[in-house]
């Protein structure tokens, strides 16, 4: 598959994410889809991210942020359900919060 075509498949799967997560109740707002690899470099340096090879490099990752009755959060407990449901569109998808190394709740991706 092309890498345009892996970007709309991507794009298909969080388009799905946020009509699922208006059905859970979760107000998302956007946070980061594409980083250069200057910015990726200064989050590794800055420990914000712990790879050289994230896929927001290739346009196949979004961070989002969560808000339920109005408050913002990242509590993993709460997003699960949602991130379970990202897990189960594709089997390339994964999410952040299920990550073993780390715990990055924002984090959606599609590993391919």
């Amino acid at each position: 598959m092309s890498t345009v075509n892996e970007q709309w498949a991507f794009l298909q799967d969080v388009a799905k994410l946020i009509q699922k997560a208006a059905e859970l109740g979760i107000t998302l707002t956007g946070g980061e889809l594409y980083r250069t690899p200057e910015q990726q470099e200064i989050y590794l340096k800055t420990g914000k991210s712990k790879t050289s090879k994230s896929k927001h490099l290739e346009r196949k990752a979004i961070d989002l942020n969560f808000f339920i009755d109005g408050k913002l959060t990242y509590d993993k407990k709460a997003i699960q359900p949602l991130g379970d449901y990202w897990e189960s569109l594709n089997p390339a998808n994964r999410w952040g919060g299920n990550f073993t190394s780390f715990t990055d709740v924002p984090h959606f991706e599609r590993n391919i």
